[in-house]
């Protein structure tokens, strides 16, 4: 029998209606209970977390949500993953649901189906995922790009044996205590030399997660990073002015005075090793990183005795900011089991499943209902208590946000540009990039 395009139109119609009840019911009401027999369909999974943690925990899922035993996935590099979903569309080979953070999403936009307002509401939306998820809505009305489902903040580790040993009985809260304690942690020859910093700010291509760090710094001052004005995204690293003093000016002036050898603050230079390494290896006292890599500490070097606190904030700040990783499931354009994508991201989203998988991933629930409750586990507790008040932006692809931001740095460093100068061109670079 012959298919008309209104009896296509109509299935399609029939199958997004149906996932409105899915949606509701798997994600919002908490019920993760298998229908014994049933299931979501084949649906692959497209996503930049590691294979095997996520796959393990896909296979944890399955043995109690028969529903899911048809789910794969598959690891993608997330420099290539636009590029590689582009060219999936275009041979008929796209999968199902990409996961991938706010971080991808500028360059997957175009190749995304978004979720329409009818399917999932704005007050659906907020009254269960967290605050940050709104940097998944697609403009214009359409809906959002993605449901959120897990987390990852900036976290601080101190490394208990050196803080101990100098007197200090617990890691810095703010920036400006952080700084105070400078003196008296790091150990410099009389050449300058460091042979125990501190922290490791001020550089950029030997400090792990610069671009969050920085991140972190702009959004706590109050400057969005990037913004959108007349339906166009562009880079906003300056802030509005105080006073004739610009909030990101202040930030580059912070970051980069731990570099500087004629600053007390001097705890850090571009001749050391990765500051993740030196952190492992016991040479640095505090470390910026993701709540996720505490499990790597953990495996690199069991006689670290390291804690995790919650990233300094500005001594003035009236409300806390840091910056995560939030990844979400989104839908691309020419998935082959789209009603199936649907429910499969609405089940691993329902409270009990989405915590499994945290859990297996070392990482954090992204809706609100499992962080209302503070895990046992210290390092969790830190990072659900974080996940609430997450922030992000929409940027370029990490590789060439990183090209800007290190040559905004090595330029204030090197003394070849003044920060206000370094700021503009690492503006105007970054909104070219964005609107490509």
């Amino acid at each position: 029998m012959k298919i008309t395009v209104f009896k296509v139109v109509l299935l399609g119609v029939l199958a997004f209606a149906a996932f409105i009840g899915i949606f509701v019911f798997a994600t919002h009401t908490g019920s993760n209970k298998s229908t014994n027999g049933g299931s979501v369909g084949t649906v692959v999974i497209w996503g930049v977390l590691p294979k095997v943690a996520v796959q393990n925990a896909l296979a944890a899922v399955g043995q109690t949500n028969t529903e899911l035993k048809d789910v794969s996935y598959v690891e993608k590099n997330p420099d290539t993953l636009s590029a590689d979903l582009a060219s999936a569309i275009a041979t008929g080979q796209a999968p199902d649901l990409i996961l991938a953070s706010q971080e991808e999403l500028q360059s997957l936009a175009k190749l995304l189906t978004p979720i329409p307002y009818a399917t999932l509401s704005a007050s659906t939306f907020n009254a269960n995922f967290i605050e940050a998820g709104q940097l998944f809505t697609a403009p214009g009305g359409a809906g959002y790009y993605g449901v959120p489902f897990l987390v990852d903040p900036l976290v601080l580790f101190s490394n208990r044996s050196i803080l101990s040993s100098d007197g200090i009985a617990k890691p810095p809260a703010t920036w400006e205590a952080l700084t105070g304690l400078v003196p008296t942690v790091a150990i410099l020859t009389p050449s300058k030399q460091v042979t125990r910093g501190l922290i490791a700010l001020g550089t950029y291509s030997n400090v792990h997660n610069a671009r969050a760090i920085l991140s972190s710094l702009f959004l706590q001052t109050g400057v969005p990073i990037s913004s959108t004005a007349n339906g166009l995204l562009s880079a906003n690293l300056s802030g509005t002015a105080t006073n004739g003093v610009l909030p990101g000016n202040a930030v580059l002036n912070f970051y980069t005075q731990f570099a500087d050898p004629s600053k007390v603050s001097y705890s850090w230079n571009g001749s050391l090793p990765d500051s993740q390494q030196a952190f492992q290896n016991g040479d640095l006292a505090l470390y910026i990183g993701y709540a996720s890599e505490a499990r790597f500490f953990t495996a690199a070097n069991p006689n670290l005795d390291f804690a995790v606190s919650a990233l300094p904030q500005p001594a003035t700040a009236t409300f806390k900011s840091v910056y995560g990783l939030v990844y979400a499931f989104m839908i691309p354009r020419g998935a082959k089991n789209p009603a199936g994508a649907y429910q499969a991201a609405a089940l691993l989203t329902g409270p009990a499943i989405q915590t499994t998988v945290a859990t297996a991933l070392s990482l954090v629930p992204a809706t609100l209902t499992p962080l209302a409750t503070a895990p046992t586990d210290p390092v969790a507790a830190i990072a659900y208590a974080e996940a609430l008040y997450t922030k992000g932006w929409l940027s370029p692809l990490p590789a060439s946000t990183d090209t800007v931001l290190s040559g905004m740095i090595s330029n204030v460093i090197s003394g070849r540009l003044t920060p206000d100068t370094a700021l503009i061109a690492a503006q105007n670079a970054l909104t070219a990039l964005l609107q490509k």
